[in-house]
């Protein structure tokens, strides 16, 4: 400050110049504040508050870490620049379930404009964060989320190497740390001590251990070597010699610290003898050299010698890696500290002939990773034309693990060099086992295995005996991979002869002629293995297949005979896609979220419609770079969903997507179907007489608890008074939707899950006649239990007779009857009487015969005589008297004897 000039630091001290650094983390440097609070920003009761009061961030030594709950943990710091400056720091993010932020704020509390708030995932290691700083007053806020919203504990995120630039000059150096030294004038920075090395306060060089001493990098002393034991060294096969054997050997796990020169200490076991070499993995051959070199495609080998596929084959490509005795050259292997999260340039995992297995670490906490890359697949073409097939590849390996305390076995998958995706996690010690992993996507993807035996972390090595052994490894349709068999193909003629071609998506291939046809109709082809008519698997019931014979759909139709009637039901009203949240679920921190299902009934003609994403991702990446966000589509997915009001961001946070409904296996009115049952007592009881039309479904992805994956069932119930798209309930005894946690089962009501109206739904009502008007109108029975469909006929008018014309008609009749009757009755007893005055004339000349009286001249009457004159009555009869008398009497025969004159 004298002379007003700036001049070097000496030896063992360093300065920043207008800087400030904070690389040591015992304790929260002065300045700095940690603070904690609810992410439930409307939420300000004390238990929530008392929840989050340990959720902080925490100085761990070399760097500073965030909390791992559903709190908000920020780490504050104020800083007064004199001038324009740049604030750096390394940090670790593995884990997207956490938001991280870091952001600067200025003395009137507004956030610089910068779009580096939200920060990415790194991809391997540390690494640097650099932002400008305003001259002034500057806030920096390092702020911390973790969604955990299930039984997984979060990977926290570390901070080291804090720099300021712009603060002041400085008037002084500061001396190294112990563990640290600096060897020239005018350093900006110290350079740690290496291994088996120590330094003190302001050293200007490392002071290596005493032979019985070792210590870690960056170390202020040395500690005492202790004994070797079994836990100290590993064995591993050597690569294959000229001869073409191969021996077992022992080697000291690295870093060695312990000391085999004391007296309980064990020695490293004597080499193996010499053993032939395994057989090289399927699709390679043995080179005079002993190595193994790739089959040349349209060959194949079982690991010895190179076969030419037959005639009217095809290699099958993939990698399948079943002995090991040295590393595939697709394979690496490395140790990634569980301490400081650095990689080391150690192996972490060992081949050993018939498996390969873990390490010895540096440390029990440290994660032994094995990675497989691919470049890309060649699936068949069949699978190509299906838009829907997710599967372009799929990896198989087998397992074990052999733990005495709380050990994890990792599985991850990377996409494009993107940060790897935990798949499936395994606890403790496993049984030997298989997984199968699916590949969805055609791009360059990492396939990594990750073995923690503990996460604490002690001096020494106590569980090196805790082991992870893959056996084998088997990835299809790899590119630039190799063959272990052929498989018949489609031939097409040509010039130079019969060659391999691609059947059309949705043929078979008949093994005899190596000709393609098309598979029967509601029938689906297997893809990966189109041999013969069996490869054409049959839809089940309700569904039908699409053009190219790749998947089974419903077209939002059904048909079922109940009774003496046949229901149709169409349920296009339900196709679009419609969510369901669950009721509120609380974490241990008082973090409410909601179980979210979306629905895609019977999507649209086989592509399902429901999406589900993880938009934790998204938060923190630039618009127009969410395409790196995990979405799902399917006909039915579950996400955990934490509101906007809760977060206090714009969206809420959605996460853990989850497909549970990847392919529809029928559609009936059964409680079962393909060993899934919906039970009609999860649901209060259907009282219309409809039956309930149940929606089965799989999901392809097959987890530990659920080893044939997941199952859905939807029940559509018809719901007259729930105009479309109805409800979606949960069942009462099962508030997550599923009681094991692998089926999952909804009731979905709605009037246009009613079958369609026919005749049988609606009866007739016919009118008095009014006006010579007979009216026939149509109406619904009672309750309409019906939808569309058939229309209500028009009403029917029709021409009819009034009972006036009836009555009129009658009288008529009536009148004209009784005329006929009495003009019959006088035409009768007229000719009553001129019977009766014949026969009183037959009577009289009769008698007069009798007692000689003159005959008659005639006794027929005369033209102009009235028979009624001369007519006597002896007595006086009825009618109807008369006429039965006349009937009654038979006459007595009368003689005539007629003169000839007459």
């Amino acid at each position: 400050m004298k002379d007003q000039s700036c001049k070097p630091c000496t030896e063992g001290r360093y300065s920043l110049g207008t800087g400030i650094r904070f690389d040591e983390w015992d304790e929260l440097p002065h300045g700095f504040a940690s603070h904690s609070s609810n992410v439930e920003i409307n939420d300000s009761t004390n238990e929530s508050t008392e929840n989050c009061t340990l959720s902080k961030w925490v100085p761990l030594g070399d760097y500073i870490a965030s909390n791992t709950d559903e709190c908000t943990a920020t780490l504050k710091y104020a800083v007064n620049l004199k001038q324009s400056g740049t604030v750096s720091f390394e940090y670790y993010y593995a884990d997207s379930n956490i938001i991280f932020e870091f952001f600067v704020q200025n003395d009137q509390c507004q956030p610089n404009a910068d779009d580096s708030r939200w920060m990415r995932t790194t991809e391997k290691g540390w690494e640097f964060h650099n932002v400008k700083l305003n001259r002034g007053n500057n806030v920096l806020y390092w702020r911390t989320t973790a969604f955990s919203v299930w039984s997984k504990v979060s990977k926290p995120v570390l901070v080291r190497n804090i720099i300021i630039t712009g603060v002041a000059y400085t008037s002084e150096c500061f001396p190294c740390k112990p563990g640290t030294y600096a060897d020239e004038q005018g350093s900006s920075f110290c350079k740690l001590c290496p291994e088996n090395s120590y330094s003190n306060k302001e050293e200007t060089s490392c002071h290596q251990c005493d032979a019985d001493k070792y210590s870690e990098k960056g170390s202020s002393s040395c500690k005492m070597r202790p004994a070797c034991t079994d836990k100290d060294y590993f064995y591993t096969h050597t690569a294959c010699d000229a001869n073409g054997e191969t021996q077992l050997m022992y080697k000291w796990a690295q870093p060695k610290i312990c000391n085999e020169d004391l007296e309980e200490a064990v020695k490293l076991p004597a080499s193996g003898v010499k053993t032939r070499c395994p057989p090289c993995n399927p699709g390679f051959y043995k080179t005079d050299n002993s190595t193994c070199e790739p089959c040349p495609y349209g060959s194949y080998s079982n690991g010895s010698d190179c076969s030419h596929c037959p005639a009217g084959t095809e290699p099958v490509v993939g990698f399948e890696y079943k002995w090991w005795n040295t590393l595939p050259t697709n394979m690496e292997t490395t140790v990634l500290s569980g301490t400081n999260f650095e990689y080391k340039g150690m192996t972490g995992w060992e081949v050993a002939g018939d498996y390969i297995y873990t390490a010895a670490g540096a440390s029990d906490n440290d994660f032994m990773i094995l990675t497989l890359v691919v470049p890309g697949f060649r699936p068949p073409q069949s699978v190509m034309a299906d838009t829907e097939n997710k599967e372009v590849a799929r990896i198989t390996f087998v397992f074990e693990t052999i733990c005495s305390v709380n050990c994890e076995l990792y599985f991850m998958v990377g996409v494009n060099s993107r940060a790897n995706t935990p798949v499936e996690t395994w606890k403790g010690s496993k049984g030997k086992q298989s997984f199968t992993y699916i590949v969805e996507k055609n791009a360059t993807v990492s396939f990594t295995w990750a073995f923690q035996r503990t996460t604490f972390h002690e001096i020494g090595r106590k569980y090196t005996n805790d082991i992870a052994k893959i056996y084998s490894i088997n990835v299809t349709n790899a590119m630039n991979g190799v063959a272990s068999y052929c498989r018949p193909c489609a031939l097409e003629a040509s010039d130079l002869g019969s060659s391999c071609t691609s059947c059309p998506a949705g043929y078979y291939i008949n093994r005899d002629s190596g000709t393609c046809h098309s598979c029967p109709p509601n029938t689906i082809l297997k893809a990966h293995q189109p041999y013969g008519v069996q490869a054409c698997e049959p839809c089940g019931s309700g569904t039908q297949s699409n053009k190219i014979h790749t998947l089974c759909y419903n077209d939002c139709t059904f048909s079922v005979s109940s009774g003496s009637r046949s229901l149709d039901y169409n349920f296009s009203a339900l196709k679009d896609p419609i969510s369901l949240a669950g009721g509120p679920s609380f974490t241990s921190k008082g973090l409410k979220y909601f179980h979210h299902f979306t629905f895609s009934l019977c999507g649209n003609q086989g592509k399902k419609m429901a999406v589900c994403t993880e938009n934790v991702t998204d938060l923190r990446i630039p618009e127009g770079e969410s395409g790196f966000s995990k979405s799902i589509r399917a006909y039915v997915c579950q996400a955990l969903i934490i509101p906007p009001e809760v977060t206090g961001y714009k969206a809420g946070v959605s996460s853990q997507p989850v497909s549970l409904a990847d392919r529809l296996v029928g559609v009936t009115t059964y409680m079962t179907v393909d060993g899934i049952t919906s039970p009609a007592e999860l649901f209060h009881p259907e009282s219309l007489g409809i039956p309930d039309v149940i929606f089965f479904y799989r999901s392809n992805e097959v987890t530990q608890s659920c080893s044939s994956g997941r199952a859905t069932t939807i029940r559509v119930r018809c719901s007259p008074l729930k105009p479309a798209p109805g409800s979606l309930s949960l069942p009462s005894t099962c508030s997550d939707g599923t009681c094991d946690g692998c089926t999952f089962h909804f009731l979905w009501e709605s009037a246009a899950a009613c079958p369609l109206c026919s005749a049988d739904d609606y009866h007739a009502i016919i009118s008095s006649c009014v006006a010579g008007i007979q009216k026939t109108t149509y109406v619904w029975r009672e309750p309409k239990l019906c939808v569309g469909g058939d229309a209500l006929p028009e009403q029917r008018i029709t021409i009819c007779k009034t009972i006036d014309f009836w009555l009129k008609v009658g009288i008529s009749a009536g009148t004209c009857t009784a005329i006929l009757l009495t003009v019959l009755t006088c035409y009768f007893w007229k000719k009553n009487q001129k019977l009766e005055y014949k026969y009183s004339k037959l009577v009289m000349n009769a008698s007069l015969k009798d007692y000689d009286l003159p005959a008659a001249d005639s006794c027929a009457i005369m033209e102009g005589e009235d028979v009624e004159d001369d007519l006597l009555y002896t007595s006086k009869k009825t009618f109807f008297g008369k006429i039965r008398s006349f009937t009654s009497k038979q006459p007595a025969p009368v003689t005539i004897s007629l003169s000839e004159d007459s």
